[in-house]
Order: C-alpha cells, then structure tokens, then sequence
C-alpha cells in the first residue's frame, strides 16, 4: 500500500513518538528498495533526521543532512536537536552558528541549542530571541529558565514573569531554579507579590513534595499569599503545617496568622491566634487593630489600644482612625487624632488624614472634612479627594463633589472613580442631562470603570462572577435561581435600590441591573452548590473587587435572614457580616 515515499514521513514519525527504532530501520530499508530511483523528499528525510537523532543514531543522522541537495531550517533543527540531547554541546553550537547562515532560527532551533548552552553561550542565544521576538515563546522561555537555573535564578525569574502562556514546565524548570540556587522562600514571596496567591501555594505544595522543610520566613511568606484568598482553608492548612514544625511560638508567624486570618474573613481567629501568643510585638498589636479596623469592630479595637504595652507608631493609629471612621465614633476619632503629636510624638501624615476626612464625610460633616483639607500641611493626594468625593455622594453635597471630582482627576486622570462618583451624584440629584455628559467626558477620556468582579470558592475551586454574569458556564441556572430568591426576598420587603441605574431605561431594567450584581450572582452560586459546602460551615464567604452597593447590601442582609447563615462579604473597603437582617458596619459604610 505504499505508493509514496511521502507516507513513510508519518510512519517514521510514530516510530519515533513510542520508541520503535528496529521498526523504523527496516521502514527504512524498505524505503530504500522499493524507490531507489527516486530523488530524496525533503520532508521525509527531515523525519528520518530527527527519528535517528532522537534514538542517538547521530552518524546516520548526520549522514543523511550531509547528503540532502537541499534543506531547510526544520532539517537544522532536527541535527541540532539531536546533538543537545546526547550531550554533545560544542556540535550543537557549531551547527546552530552554521543555520545562521542561511535561515533565521525559529522557536524550535532556539529553544534546542538552548539545552545545552552554558551562562555565556545561553545570554547569545537570548539576546537572538529577543531580536527575533521569540523569547517569550513558551518552548524558548523554557529552555531559557532552564538554562539560567543552573547558575542565575534571578534571569531564570525574568523570563518566567514575561511569559504570557506558562505550562506545567515551565513551573517546573521555574521551581528547580531556584532550588538549586537554595531560593525556595524567595520564590514564594516573587509569586505572592505578583498576585498569584495560588500559583505561590502551588509553589509551595511543591516545593514541599521536592523534601523542602520550610521555616519561618518560608511560613511568613506563604500566609501573605494566603490572606490574599477567598476562604481561610488555606490558611489553616498552613497553620497546621506550622504546628507541626513547631513554629507556633514564632511571633513573626503568628503576626503573619493574624493578618491571614483577618484578610479572608475570621475575625475570630485571628482574635485566638492573638490571645495565644506569649509575647506581643508592636507587629503583633498593629496586625489585630488593623484585624479590628477591618471588621467593623472599632470599640475592641479602642479597648485592646489601652492595654496596648508598647510604643504605638504611624500604622497603629492608621487602624486606630480607620476603626473609628468606619464606624462613625467622631468623638473618639477626634481623641485619638489629636493623641498622636501631643502623648505619642507621631506627627500625623496623609494616611492619618485621609481617615479623619473619612470619618467626618460620612456623618455628614462635610463643610469641617474640607477644612481639614485646606488646612493640611501637605498638599493632599487622591486618596484624600476620593475620600471627600464619596462623602459627598452619600450626602448629596453636588458642590463639593464636583471640587473634588475635579482634583480626582487632575491626580489620576486614568481613573474611573471621579467620573463615575460625579454621574452617581447628578443622578441622585436628578441632574440627568449632567450625569450623561459626564458618561461622554469619560468615553471621550478613554477612561474604563473598572468591572464588578466576585469570588466563591466551592469545593476548593474558585468561582468567579462578573456583573451580569454571561460569562459563568452555568449562568441560565444561577438566572433561574436568582429570580426565585428575589420572589421570596420581595416577600419579605426587599425593594430593589434604582436610583443609581441610568435613568433613560424603563424601571423593569434598571431592576434587572441591579439583579444581576456580581456579588448576587455568587452568593446564589453558593446556595446552589450548599451540599459541596463543608458540613460545620454555617457561613458563605464572597470576595468583592469593588466597594458593595446599598441595594446588594439590603438584599444581603434579608438573604442572611431567609438562609440561616451569615454571609461575609469583602469588598475593597472593609468586611461585612451579614446575620439575621443586621450587618456588622450597622448600616454604616
């Protein structure tokens, strides 16, 4: 059935995938003598190339390039290949320099010289890569890292983070780079700060299955990662692990717990890793007051301050003033604030600033927030504008508003916030026609809002929902589902919030938009999935990119109610606790 010399192209090729060079010889042969008369097809000898290469036949492989009247670069590559797998570095390089000659290397020629090159020949074939645009390719870049993991962790890093598309080795040849170069905690802490708070556990879980026996800046390091997720699972899993390695006295750790904790949403853990701890550090106080900011719990937080045994510096009375604001105690913000300069000597900085601005915006004393402002000793940020802007919105101040949305803007003209505060409030007020224009302004400016964006994990899987939620697989279920809790929830009062829907669509789609928050759309995910929910688990936990609106507020807090659960929902600001129709900020956010 052979008719062609061109199917034996295939045939080599199979032999080659499972490792049948006795097969694939007397195809060879068989070739040989039933078309002796024919002129040799370049894409079959590149197959019988780089099939004798592959099994180490490197003679007859070479035999044949050298007889070919014509090649081209899959013919080189296939030599080339060969040779770098068989260790035979010096005719690698040789024959990649000679390519060069006559074709311009593609991802397969680099990234096979690339294995065997040593530093120096390594950094040329690199710097040919980036003349060719081809150093992040997924082949090349993992030839690289593996290249530069023999001696330079810190290039093998760089390659690996400008790689658009990663596969399972490049995380390998990442991972063994910088255990040879004894860098495993280092390299944790690289994927933590680029936000890849589950590639650093991968890392981690890893690095572990390797044999390597962490210690307590390895375990610092991985709870950051840690506090950056949905649920607290992670972290206690690695608290377990730190039990077992007999860290738990360690007060860099236990810091490290309080905030783990804090950040994904229990409070009381991080409460109970704190009351545990023998000694206290000012880390230690800062990371549970922050806890308490972060929860809403202000008046624990002014109690634990007076038992408070150490110097309290710049970030204490971050948190100190952030718990106040958040729940509205001016008195006692007042106090605190100006406590710090006159008992502590801490001259207060934009930080402190900010929170004070905060804290008398949202009681409405807007007219005494910008007195501070003007008054300040430092020009104030944006951070202090947005501020002010959102006090405004809440309090319909349009005058103020509009000052601050205009200095918001000046600062960080790419933002969002200034222009989409600014149409909140002309809505609110009924300025429509203002509201518009400044939806075009913001076209016009390219400025993008940011989309809401929401997380769920179920069954150790991490859900995401976005605003509208046409992207979820299973999105014509959870719609089904919302719909019908939205009946029982109306049932029990729960009157949608339009007024800051756009006002030139009928009612029934303003509604429609409000439903269809991404945070609704994972708290019904959630209910959906209850039996995947871990049996004692009385809370669901919801991640929220963004600060929570009034009307996804009202419908947590009935929804609390209706399921018998409390749900904690973070958003970019602080957490809420959702139970029994009551939320944690009392209203107050």
């Amino acid at each position: 059935f052979l008719h062609s010399t061109q199917i034996y192209a295939t045939l080599f090729h199979a032999c080659a995938l499972h490792g049948n060079i006795k097969q694939a010889m007397q195809l060879h042969e068989h070739m040989i003598n039933n078309f002796p008369n024919e002129p040799q097809d370049l894409f079959v000898t590149n197959h019988l190339i780089n099939m004798y290469a592959k099994f180490g036949y490197l003679d007859d492989a070479r035999h044949l390039f050298d007889e070919m009247p014509k090649r081209n670069v899959v013919s080189w590559t296939a030599l080339i290949s060969g040779y770098a797998q068989h260790g035979n570095a010096e005719e690698c390089f040789r024959l990649f320099c000679s390519l060069l000659q006559y074709f311009f290397p593609n991802e397969f020629s680099l990234a096979s010289v690339l294995i065997s090159c040593d530093y120096l020949h390594g950094k040329l074939v690199h710097a040919l890569a980036l003349k060719f645009s081809l150093d992040a390719h997924v082949y090349v870049a993992n030839a690289l890292i593996n290249m530069y993991s023999k001696s330079c962790a810190d290039e093998a890093w760089k390659v690996f983070e400008n790689m658009e598309f990663r596969n399972v080795i490049s995380w390998n040849s990442m991972i063994a780079a910088f255990r040879a170069c004894k860098l495993e905690a280092q390299a944790i802490e690289l994927f933590a700060k680029m936000k890849n708070e589950e590639e650093a556990l991968f890392l981690f879980r890893q690095l572990q299955r390797e044999g390597m026996a962490p210690d307590w800046c390895t375990f610092s390091i991985v709870l950051k990662a840690c506090a950056g997720l949905v649920t607290e699972r992670h972290a206690s899993a690695v608290h377990s692990l730190i039990a077992k390695y007999g860290f738990e006295d360690d007060t860099v750790i236990a810091n490290a717990l309080i905030h783990a904790y804090a950040r994904c949403g229990s409070i009381s853990l991080s409460k109970q890793v704190f009351d545990k701890m023998t000694y206290h550090d000012l880390v230690s106080w800062n990371s549970i007051l922050k806890a308490y900011a972060l929860h809403g719990q202000a008046k624990e937080a002014l109690q634990l301050f007076s038992n408070m045994n150490v110097q309290p510096d710049s970030a204490t009375f971050v948190s100190l003033l952030s718990a106040c604001s958040h729940a509205g105690l001016v008195q006692e913000g007042n106090k605190v604030f100006h406590s710090m300069l006159e008992n502590h000597g801490v001259v207060p900085q934009l930080d402190h600033y900010a929170c004070m601005v905060d804290l008398l915006g949202r009681v409405g004393r807007i007219l005494e927030a910008e007195k501070l402002i003007r008054e300040m000793p430092m020009e104030p940020d944006s951070v202090i504008w947005s501020v002010l802007l959102g006090s405004c919105r809440k309090h319909g101040e349009t005058r103020l508003a509009e000052l601050a949305a205009t200095k918001l803007k000046q600062l960080e003209p790419g933002d969002s916030l200034g222009f989409v505060q600014m149409s909140n409030i002309y809505c609110l007020s009924g300025s429509f026609n203002k509201a518009r224009l400044i939806r075009k302004e913001m076209k016009g400016s390219r400025v993008r809002k940011y989309p809401g964006l929401s997380w769920i994990e179920i069954e150790n899987r991490v859900h995401e929902f976005a605003s509208g939620g046409k992207r979820h697989p299973q999105r014509e279920a959870i719609f089904k589902k919302l719909e019908e809790l939205i009946g029982q929830l109306k049932g029990m009062g729960y009157v949608p919030e339009t007024s800051l829907a756009l006002h030139d669509i009928e009612e029934e789609h303003k509604e429609e938009q409000l439903y269809h928050h991404s945070e609704k759309l994972a708290l019904v995910f959630a209910i959906m999935n209850q039996g995947s929910l871990c049996r004692e688990r009385s809370v669901i936990r919801i991640m929220k990119n963004i600060r929570i609106c009034v009307d996804c507020h009202n419908f947590m807090k009935l929804a609390s109610d209706l399921l018998g659960k409390e749900i904690v929902v973070r958003d970019s600001n602080r957490f809420h606790h959702f139970k029994d129709r009551i939320c944690s900020c009392n209203d107050y956010w």
